[in-house]
């Protein structure tokens, strides 16, 4: 049989046995004579899908060691080999050789087959070849192979299928460009890391979450089974897929009786169960949450209600009760009707949750019967108000899949993972992230009520084995001085986010527990994830690489020698904002792009460093000087204390700088001795400390710093009135 034979008998046993699909042919043609087709390594299928589905007569560069295994020979019929040796020189100069002739060459990156279900590390020499010979890259993604019996996955990280659908997909060539004034091992560097940011690129525009976050949960269910735990809180109850969209369905079908479809509703509960079941079931039945922060006080509250167009609001007695937010509750009744849960689900009764288990096979056309799409409104989170009034942040389902398929095109995890989320859902970093990018992706979410509880966090992270965690400075740092060295062994991930990570919580927790905290970087308006550190790539000092699909710009600031002020554009950036002074009426970003108001540099390797803010910048006699710089010293000289430093009008040089903090007997002193041996300007030092027992916080643990001037305001009231009065 000639080879062209082989290849048609082993497409169609691939087709039968897989439904194997071939997509994005078309990215093959007209590429020139140079080119380099660079795969993903899932299964021991791989070689052979390449084979039955890439046109030509292609070089299958593979791994010395697995060209002499015996399956491996009858393979040589169809396609021709090249053992390539990693540690040998002249092997990758022969390859380079090879493109240079004309052939196409089919190379797997990594090196290896994944044993994580995600990209593993890439090679520096198949970057080198595609510099060396300046060749076209055409990326390759294999899809669903890795869940097949030929996958090196435990079973424990993925559910095997016999038989499991699997895609080939070609996305569009891409060229490995690099400054040419790199040399060494810093250009061999960045041609890795731009090979990696190809890859990872094909792996987030390959990524099929669904149309809707509904969707999104009921594919993780087809893949992970529907008896796999999604969900846990600290009452021992353990959620299934299949419990969670029957109880979705059963809590939203009475719930769609009292609102209507499309309607902005309120949503005040804690992290627990309840709380994702009721997103949920709204989403099922085509309506909005807007998720109400309840640490940011009664009037920001009333605020966001009247901005979003809220009428109802769906709580509970027990977590209003527990949260003593009475008060509150009685001021927004004054507003919109509220729906109490426990109402709702004592009229829930058999019959119903029956019905619900029936209409679970249906849940994608119930679903798509009240006409959700992917872009259209699928959560209201509000801002915290630093800038006047909360705004409510408008995002799509389609955001926020996004934002999820970019996370999984750089970070590992499978089904042995627990995310531990303490980050309250009201917060982009705690819905997205902490829930809702588990949910879709098959990883178990033990959800905690409190981000506060630093002696009780440890220990629950301990009880339950949590692998993946997300924090903040703040709550991280607290963790770290109650818990036992022994309470974080579980963990392999800790995201730290929200705010920048000082250097004497990062040695907390690397001399402590032996662990490395990854710094990212995001807003609300984003998703929220825009840069992540991961284990792979990470340079502390920075919140790590832009994500794939961001596109990103610096524009300069006046007085600012270095960095820029960052926009950022993608399909992870929000709808629009709601506004009090217009309510209902969507703003939706300029051409797409946000101005994140932060001021930023990159390095020759993209990684991302926030110099601060761009309102946290004062004008002190003709200069400009960073607050955020001011409270790095601050916290260099009293560490292990809160810091904020704000500034204030100054009738001689415009402005001046103003240190609040609850360190007893910190002083001007030690503070400009510190910035003297940085070298900082005399004009950084704060002209006054103003001590107080504790900083005002917000819910996600930042400093509230519009809590802080108001607290200068009265002060400075205060001391000008008479006495007496």
């Amino acid at each position: 049989m000639s080879r062209m034979g082989w290849r048609t008998l082993l497409r169609w046993i691939l087709r039968l046995a897989y439904r194997a699909e071939l997509r994005g042919a078309e990215n093959l043609q007209g590429l020139g004579d140079r080119v380099l087709i660079v795969v993903n390594h899932v299964s021991f299928l791989d070689a052979a899908l390449l084979m039955a589905f890439l046109d030509g007569a292609p070089v299958f560069a593979i791994n010395t060691e697995i060209a002499q295994r015996w399956w491996v020979k009858p393979l040589g019929r169809v396609a021709d080999f090249f053992a390539l040796d990693p540690a040998n020189p002249l092997a990758t100069k022969t390859l380079i050789a090879k493109v240079k002739e004309g052939r196409p060459c089919v190379i797997f990156p990594e090196g290896r087959i994944s044993v994580t279900g995600a990209l593993m590390k890439v090679y520096a020499g198949p970057a080198w070849i595609a510099d060396k010979t300046d060749a076209v890259v055409v990326p390759v993604r294999i899809d669903g192979a890795e869940r097949s019996p030929f996958s090196r996955l435990n079973r424990g990280q993925v559910r095997r299928v016999l038989f499991p659908k699997i895609k080939v997909t070609i996305v569009e060539p891409r060229r490995i460009a690099l400054d040419p004034a790199l040399r060494g091992k810093v250009r061999r560097k960045a041609a890795s890391l731009q090979l990696y940011e190809i890859m990872s690129d094909m792996v987030f525009r390959t990524q099929d979450l669904g149309e809707t976050l509904v969707e999104a949960v009921l594919r993780a269910r087809h893949i992970h089974g529907g008896g796999f735990t999604a969900v846990q809180d600290p009452t021992g109850a353990r959620i299934s897929y299949n419990r969670l969209l029957t109880g979705a369905v059963a809590l939203g079908k009475p719930l769609a009786g009292l609102t209507s479809r499309g309607e902005h509703v309120g949503v005040l509960l804690p992290n627990v169960n309840a709380a994702i079941v009721t997103f949920l079931a709204l989403q099922t039945y085509g309506r909005v949450p807007a998720m109400l922060n309840f640490s940011t006080g009664t009037g920001n509250m009333q605020a966001g209600l009247v901005a979003a167009g809220v009428e109802r609001i769906v709580t509970s007695r027990a977590f209003v009760e527990k949260a003593k937010i009475e008060k509150t509750i009685e001021a927004l009744a004054e507003q919109a009707e509220i729906i109490w849960l426990e109402d709702v689900g004592a009229d829930i009764g058999l019959g119903a949750k029956l019905a619900a288990m029936l209409d679970l096979p249906r849940l994608r056309s119930l679903h798509r019967s009240f006409g959700v799409r992917r872009d259209d409104p699928a959560v209201i989170l509000f801002t915290s108000g630093s800038e006047g009034r909360p705004k409510g942040v408008v995002l799509s389902h389609g955001n926020i899949l996004t934002n999820c398929a970019q996370a999984a095109a750089r970070v590992d995890y499978n089904e042995l993972d627990t995310c531990f989320n303490a980050l309250p859902v009201f917060h982009s970093f705690g819905l997205t992230a902490g829930t809702l990018l588990p949910l879709v992706s098959g990883v178990k979410v033990f959800m905690y009520p409190s981000p506060l509880h630093y002696r009780v966090v440890p220990e629950m992270i301990y009880d339950v084995q949590a692998t993946i965690m997300f924090g903040t400075n703040s709550f991280l740092k607290g963790y770290g001085r109650a818990a036992d060295p022994y309470d974080f062994r579980s963990l392999r991930y800790v995201f730290a986010g929200a705010e920048p990570i000082q250097d004497e919580t990062r040695d907390q927790w690397f001399e402590k527990f032996g662990i490395r905290l990854l710094a990212g970087y995001g807003a609300t308006e984003t998703s929220p994830v825009l840069a992540l550190n991961t284990a792979m790539h990470q340079c502390w000092g920075t919140v790590g690489r832009f994500l794939p699909g961001i596109e990103w710009r610096l524009e300069p600031m006046p007085g600012i020698e270095e960095g820029g002020r960052l926009w950022v554009k993608g399909p992870n950036v929000m709808l629009g904002y709601l506004r009090y002074e217009k309510p209902k009426v969507l703003e939706p970003p300029e051409d797409g792009w946000y101005d994140t108001g932060d001021i930023v540099k990159l390095d020759e390797l993209g990684f991302v460093t926030i110099l601060g803010r761009a309102k946290r910048f004062a004008k002190i006699g003709g200069e400009m000087v960073s607050l955020a710089a001011v409270e790095n010293v601050v916290a260099e000289v009293a560490p292990g204390q809160h810091h904020a430093v704000v500034a204030v009008p100054d009738p001689r040089k415009g402005e001046r700088l103003l240190l609040v903090t609850d360190a007893a007997g910190l002083d001007r002193a030690r503070i400009g001795e510190a910035m003297r041996k940085r070298g900082m300007s005399e004009l950084s030092l704060p002209a006054e400390v103003v001590q107080v027992e504790a900083l005002p916080l917000l819910g996600t643990g930042k400093t509230d710093y519009p809590a802080i001037q108001k607290m200068l305001a009265e002060r400075k009231a205060e001391a000008a009135a008479p006495a007496g009065a």
